[in-house]
């Protein structure tokens, strides 16, 4: 794939994720690595996005994530919803949002997303011996392809369907809550002030 072909890709799949985040269209038009079906969970209440002051970038640490687990969040959310014409859930800063989410989560939702990473981990081990995070950009898209087809049906896979899902869903809400979703992707200008709310129909058809 070339780089135009491979840039349509990406913007079609951003797109289609824009149009879910907007309750537009549905689930089952997102291409390639947003194909995958949302968690059925409801998302969770609106939370504050992280700082994304230079000085406080430099100085940021996860509170709950290690820094393994941090950098592989990084990539796949990264992955999901990369940078095309405006940036994607790395700029966004995505991974702080589910650090701090998951920092006053459940234990059993703790341990739920620690497995999803360490599935990740475990498949790129098995296949290229080595973490998710040393692959090329092009082995880890060859790794969750086939976890975004909602019809791979492969008993070896499931866990690994269930976990990009997982992924998936908290990605999209956690970019499309962020600065840089409402602004730059969704748009979003607040609540405006009508200045005028007209008490009567003004198309002539309509007057009596």
């Amino acid at each position: 794939m070339n780089k135009h072909s491979e840039h349509e890709t990406n913007q079609g799949r951003r797109d289609a994720l824009k149009k879910l985040a907007m309750g537009v269209g549905g689930l089952t038009t997102l291409p390639i690595l947003g194909q995958a079906k949302a968690a059925a969970a409801a998302p969770p209440p609106a939370m504050s996005m992280p700082d994304a002051d230079p000085q406080s970038t430099a100085n940021w640490k996860p509170q709950f994530f290690d820094a393994h687990q941090d950098e592989t969040l990084i990539a796949l959310t990264e992955l999901i919803i990369p940078a095309t014409d405006t940036p994607g859930a790395k700029a966004a800063l995505v991974n702080r949002y589910l650090d701090l989410r998951y920092n006053e989560e459940t234990p059993e939702h703790q341990g739920a997303i620690i497995q999803a990473l360490a599935w990740f981990d475990g498949r790129s081990l098995s296949v290229h011996n080595k973490p998710f995070v040393s692959l090329t950009e092009a082995q880890q898209k060859a790794l969750l392809e086939p976890l975004a087809e909602p019809v791979n049906s492969k008993p070896e896979d499931d866990p690994g369907v269930k976990a990009f899902t997982l992924l998936k869903s908290l990605t999209i809400f956690g970019y499309y809550t962020s600065q840089i979703g409402l602004d730059e992707e969704l748009k979003y200008e607040g609540d405006r002030l009508n200045p005028s709310f007209p008490g009567a129909c003004t198309h002539p058809e309509h007057q009596a």
